[in-house]
């Protein structure tokens, strides 16, 4: 009977997590229309289930996400799994809101809902999301600038020794 207990103490825990993610995901206006859609078996395209992915996979389990895209039209659960396994072995950051409008661009379904209010599906405003995402965000950046100056530093010296000769 105890283990009875303690199997149900650990679906209803997974079951909380799973609600809590979702209703997480949801205080996104961008991922709850993503979500409704996906719930209702409507096509997002191709960039509308990569936006999805690359969000929900930090607030939802592999299998929901796998559950939800397999109802794509066209779409079955061992293409749902390549994308969660791709976007999670290259370790995607969210995309920026500039971003999902260039995506949203190249497809019919509409990622953004209202992509006329500039502030509108931005997750990093809308989500919190792990500590280790804007870490990585950060040292991209970093990283971008870092490769500027090296660039510049790299032209300059280049410039010196053709002058030298």
């Amino acid at each position: 009977m105890k283990q009875t207990e303690k199997s149900n103490q650990k679906t209803n825990q997974k079951t909380a997590t799973r609600t809590s993610g979702s209703d997480e995901l949801r205080t996104s206006p961008m991922m709850a229309h993503l979500l409704d859609a996906l719930e209702k078996g409507t096509d997002i395209g191709h960039y509308g289930r990569l936006t999805f992915v690359m969000v929900a996979r930090h607030f939802l389990s592999d299998d929901e996400m796998i559950r939800l895209l397999a109802g794509q039209p066209g779409h079955n659960e061992a293409e749902a799994k390549v994308l969660v396994n791709q976007v999670k072995t290259r370790d995607y950051n969210p995309p920026k809101r500039e971003r999902i409008l260039e995506w949203q661009s190249q497809q019919d379904f509409p990622i953004c809902p209202n992509s006329d209010d500039p502030g509108s599906c931005n997750v990093y405003s809308d989500l919190k999301f792990p500590d280790g995402i804007y870490e990585n965000i950060e040292e991209f950046y970093e990283e971008k600038l870092g490769e500027g100056d090296s660039d510049s530093g790299k032209r300059a010296s280049s410039s010196a020794s053709k002058k030298a000769s």
